[in-house]
């Protein structure tokens, strides 16, 4: 849950935080306060593009930071993957955008890069932009979401696939053209050569930076190690000949006092450990060469790997990998008959598993489209709209439209109109009604995510993400806009529900209002979000329905409108 979102000098948002709550969080305003900046700064910590040109003119960076509730073990297990420590109560984000069009992100206060964020951004938000539509969608994303809403696993067919392509591709490689064969042959026979003429050993890089760093300050280190040993040990003031006269003075005392007996066991136990510390400095000191042959034998040997990382890498253990996959390559051109009768063998096998594994897949499709379908059907019922709706999932298993996420296609079909053939949704579907259709979609796949066994949203489960609608209401009014505010209502049962709304219908369901209103202020534009008391509350719907120029009627029209929706 979104807890807390803060924004410094980002586009017209001079400095504004904003504390958020359970349920349904409305956010109203005049066309032009700012409403969907405030979104698009949530979206940067989402992982979201960012643009220098957003940085409030005059200033040197914009900042956003937001505060979520920890609620899942997902969140902390994606944290622990990505190397971030975890607070069990809340997640801190925090993104930084320089004018000159550079960035930092931290993550609980700990550095961290856009792509942590975008991992994390599952399980924490989901914004639905203004005027989204099934349009906007590739045939990907169309899959993606019926996989959602199935808790389809895909991990096993992906696996099944790179399987297959593996072996195929290494049968095209072996069944190229003769001149293409020999030109490979020559050029992996001339890599292979190179490297294993490197005779390369794992870490050896390393050790090598390691040695030339020693022998590049030999003289420093000798001197350094040296003056050590002579302070510890061997100086006529060194610390063994001070702490061997502190060592007979507490003999003395010990003569008359018996509690310096153990002062003086300490002392000596010190003296034992400057010793053997001077005789490990002496020792060292006595391997350390200064040796100008050596140092340039070692800049030369890294020099050469590092000439092999900048073709062949970018790390010595990926240059000595390659020359083993190319050993391996040059061993199955060699014996080309016999591999490729064992690779077609295996070819076949791989198609097998695969198939098995890209039909289970379909057909939990399959039925998981009928589930959605029914479902959507009721729920736009619910939205004052009475409409057929169909998930259509089709896919031929031919070996051309094999994939990793298998061989299906998703198509989303309605009929708006009774009578009227199905057709698809971006298609047939008026403004109004596809907002409608992709509330209704939305709502029923976020519902599904929390069916038994997925997401219960209880801490060892997945946890429960704030949805946040940007003005998906666009092109609704009436009937339909009451319709709209029971269902974001309804959903912000089980789930928190961030919406930006121009409906005073819709704003009239909230649990939290908020007001987000641009002023001048020293000559510049400033927005500010604030949270309405009651008396504000209709004060603003009744700005919705009449405008500027408030009236008895649309403060009585907001009060009554407040009261049945309660």
């Amino acid at each position: 849950m979104l807890l807390e979102l803060r924004v410094e000098n980002y586009a017209v948002i001079d400095n504004v935080a904003v504390e958020f709550a359970p349920g349904l969080n409305l956010l109203t305003g005049e066309t032009g306060a700012g409403k969907s900046i405030l979104i698009d700064a949530l979206a940067l910590l989402l992982g979201d593009k960012a643009s220098a040109d957003a940085v409030r003119h005059g200033t040197e960076r914009a900042v956003v930071s937001a505060v979520f509730e920890m609620e899942s073990k997902a969140l902390d297990e994606a944290l622990e993957t990505n190397g971030i420590d975890a607070d069990d109560a809340q997640l801190i984000l925090r993104r930084e955008v320089s004018a000159g069009g550079k960035g930092r992100v931290f993550i609980n206060n700990q550095p961290a890069t856009v792509t942590v964020l975008r991992h994390l951004a599952p399980h924490l938000a989901i914004i639905h932009a203004q005027n989204e539509s099934v349009l906007a969608f590739d045939a990907g994303s169309r899959l993606a979401l019926l996989d959602s809403f199935a808790g389809s696993d895909l991990a096993p067919v992906a696996e099944a696939f790179a399987g297959w392509d593996g072996v195929r591709n290494r049968i095209a490689d072996l069944e190229r053209d003769e001149q293409d064969r020999l030109r490979l042959v020559d050029l992996w026979g001339f890599q292979r050569k190179e490297i294993a003429g490197a005779n390369l050993g794992p870490e050896e890089d390393t050790k090598l930076e390691a040695e030339k760093r020693v022998l590049a300050n030999s003289e420093r280190i000798l001197a350094s190690a040296m003056g050590a040993y002579d302070a510890l040990y061997e100086g006529n003031v060194s610390a063994t000949v001070l702490i061997r006269s502190a060592a007979r003075q507490l003999e003395e005392l010990a003569r008359f006092d018996e509690k310096f007996r153990d002062l003086l066991a300490q002392l000596d136990s010190a003296r034992i450990t400057v010793e053997d510390i001077g005789q490990t400095l002496r020792d060292y000191a006595e391997d350390v060469e200064a040796s100008p042959e050596r140092l340039a034998e070692v800049e030369d040997r890294l020099a050469a790997i590092d000439r092999l990382k900048r073709k062949y890498g970018p790390t010595l253990d990926e240059v000595i990998a390659l020359g083993g996959e190319l050993e391996r390559k040059l061993g199955e051109m060699e014996n080309k008959d016999e591999v490729l009768r064992k690779l077609h063998a295996e070819l076949t096998k791989a198609a097998k598993y695969y198939l098995e594994r890209a039909h289970s897949l379909s057909r939990h499709r399959y039925e998981a489209a009928r589930k959605l379908e029914k479902q959507v059907e009721s729920e736009v019922s619910e939205l004052a709209m009475k409409a057929r709706f169909k998930v259509e999932v089709s896919g031929a298993d031919e070996e051309g439209n094999w994939t990793a996420r298998g061989f299906d296609a998703v198509q989303y079909l309605i009929s708006a109109n009774p009578g009227e053939p199905l057709g698809p949704v971006e298609e047939l579907a008026s403004g109004g009604e596809l907002s409608r259709v992709m509330l209704a979609l939305k709502t029923t796949i976020e519902a599904g995510m929390m069916g038994p066994g997925r997401h219960n949203g209880a801490k060892g489960g997945a946890g429960q993400r704030t949805l946040v609608f940007d003005e998906i209401d666009s092109g609704i009014g009436g009937r339909a806009a009451e319709a709209v505010g029971k269902k974001l209502k309804q959903l912000a049962g089980t789930k928190q529900v961030l919406c930006i709304t121009h409906l005073p219908q819709i704003a009239s369901f909230a649990d939290h209002h908020y007001l987000i209103e641009k002023k001048e202020s020293g000559g510049r534009a400033k927005t500010s979000v604030r949270p309405l008391d009651a008396e504000e509350r209709t004060r603003e719907l009744a700005r919705m329905i009449s405008g500027a120029k408030l009236t008895n009627t649309s403060l009585r029209h907001a009060e009554q409108m407040l009261k049945a929706n309660r």
